[in-house]
């Protein structure tokens, strides 16, 4: 129902426009019918307006003519055949019916002609007996909210959402005609804030010449526009924030520039063109080689240099994610460009993310608090496909004069045979289980089991089901960390570096 009636929907509003005259309604029909045809893109609504005047004015007022709204509604009245005769019109040219009801009588009266959305007036907002009546009905229902305050607004739409009611809200400024710098569009914002799920409109009574109004409503996201329409013909007056036929193509024209300037409506992220995508290439910073790169070396920064110009199928700054890993298929020399059908290409986005989750997982069964936005980094010592095999997680909590680390490793995974010449450590295990070689020597430890580390000594760790230590040491200083396989020390990238955060958050690079 709601992607049916509430996509791109434009009401055209009659009112009393039709002056009690049938056939001047008939005509406004029709004229607005022939604009519509111009605009495929857009689903179109015809609505009335209905007052058992009767009932919904005092019996001793109904012949007044100095009140304002009595004279215009008992002047303009129409008979029920009318009406049907109107309807049928809408009907026949292929409009969505729409209708604003006043009373519970004209509620039934919507209801027996079929009329395919109903409309709450603004002035109808805080009507409680009419809403509970009109919630009776299956029907769409879209409120406009003129001067309703935020508290009012809750009353409505919970009324209505507690009974499963389909609905839209509007906003609307209930000055005729509204001056543009009183329209208040930011509150379309604030109703799709409060309220995602709803859909939004704009209920427009500004100077209907003011076709620069439309599009920022659509930037907004509104969803349903509402105008009051009208013609011209001698003998009938059109008032101040009507708009005739030809007001309401340009209206429409205007609409429709704005939606094709907002572009994409289904979340999903546009596709460049092909000379987009070569500007911003050719801005970029190219890849050159710095010295010598041989075959099956890895581009790392050390042997690279950025300059422009750029090149077509050049590797570009932009491509220097710590995620993509580069390796030559062929001898570079100095100077020359780094093409990408030179290259190996490997990216480990998607590897990290899988280590993280696991991390988070290990963290959380051993009830471990970390602290958000910390540095932490992936030591995979011999890549990232043997990160489980050979690696750790270093989280950085605390280094100045006294350091803290925790260290994690996942079930099986190992970290190598190293020594520091600067900092002496002690480890405190937290959770799961730890396997230590210190100078040769094979201890075990389980949670809450301490163990110093001096200078110099070699030492290398592992788990069987999972571990989390605490690393509490002196000042923690980089290059300080000498492993025994000299492969090791000559891998520049063996380590990935993120921040820490809780995981409803994202981990992000460093």
């Amino acid at each position: 129902m709601k992607e049916k009636f509430f996509n791109k929907l434009f009401v055209l509003e009659m009112a009393n426009n039709h002056d009690g005259n049938v056939q001047h309604g008939l005509k406004i029909i029709r004229q607005m019918a022939a604009v519509c045809k111009k605009y495929p893109m857009f689903q179109f609504a015809f609505k009335f307006q209905f007052r058992d005047l009767d009932t919904f004015i005092h019996p001793a007022y109904l012949t007044r003519k100095d009140i304002k709204y009595i004279k215009r509604f008992t002047e303009a009245r129409l008979t029920r055949e009318d009406y049907q005769t109107l309807f049928n019109e809408v009907k026949k040219h292929g409009f969505i019916t729409m209708c604003t009801p006043f009373d519970e009588p004209s509620v039934d009266l919507v209801m027996e002609m079929g009329f395919d959305i109903i409309k709450v007036a603004s002035a109808s907002f805080q009507d409680w007996p009419l809403l509970t009546k009109i919630a009776t009905c299956n029907k769409p229902i879209i409120l406009s909210c003129a001067t309703a305050t935020l508290e009012e607004i809750k009353n409505v739409v919970n009324f209505f959402k507690n009974r499963n009611k389909t609905i839209a809200l509007m906003h609307c400024v209930a000055d005729y005609p509204t001056q543009t710098e009183k329209l208040q569009l930011n509150q379309i914002d604030l109703l799709k804030h409060l309220y995602p799920e709803v859909p939004v409109g704009f209920s427009t009574h500004e100077d209907p010449n003011a076709t620069d109004i439309i599009p920022i409503a659509v930037a907004k996201g509104a969803q349903i526009f509402e105008k009051h329409v009208n013609v011209k013909e001698e003998g009938f007056k059109i008032n101040g924030y009507s708009s005739t036929d030809e007001q309401v193509d340009k209206w429409l024209a205007a609409a429709a520039h704005a939606f094709e300037i907002c572009g994409l409506e289904d979340g999903t992220r546009y596709q460049p063109s092909e000379t987009e995508r070569a500007s911003i290439t050719n801005l970029s910073r190219g890849v050159w080689a710095k010295e010598p790169i041989a075959k099956g070396d890895i581009i790392t920064s050390d042997k690279i240099f950025l300059a422009m110009p750029t090149f077509e199928g050049q590797l570009t700054a932009r491509d220097l994610s710590k995620y993509a890993i580069y390796t030559a298929t062929e001898n570079i020399n100095p100077q020359d460009a780094v093409y990408k059908k030179n290259l190996d290409i490997k990216n480990i986005n998607k590897q990290v993310a899988e280590i993280v989750g696991k991390i988070q997982d290990l963290i959380e069964k051993a009830n471990i608090v970390v602290p958000n936005h910390t540095y932490f980094e992936l030591s995979h010592h011999y890549g990232i496909d043997k990160f489980y095999e050979i690696g750790a997680t270093i989280i950085d909590c605390i280094n100045r004069e006294y350091c803290k680390k925790l260290l994690i490793l996942l079930p099986n995974q190992k970290h190598p045979c190293h020594y520091h010449q600067k900092k002496e450590e002690t480890f405190l295990v937290v959770y799961g289980d730890l396997t230590l070689e210190l100078d040769g020597e094979i201890k075990y430890y389980k949670k809450g089991d301490m163990v110093l580390v001096k200078r110099g000594q070699k030492h290398s760790f592992s788990t069987k089901n999972g571990l989390i230590f605490e690393e509490i040491s002196t000042t923690h200083y980089n290059n300080d960390s000498f492993y025994e396989d000299h492969n090791i020390m000559n891998n520049k990238n063996r380590k990935t570096g993120m921040i820490f955060n809780a995981r409803s958050n994202n981990n992000e690079t460093f």
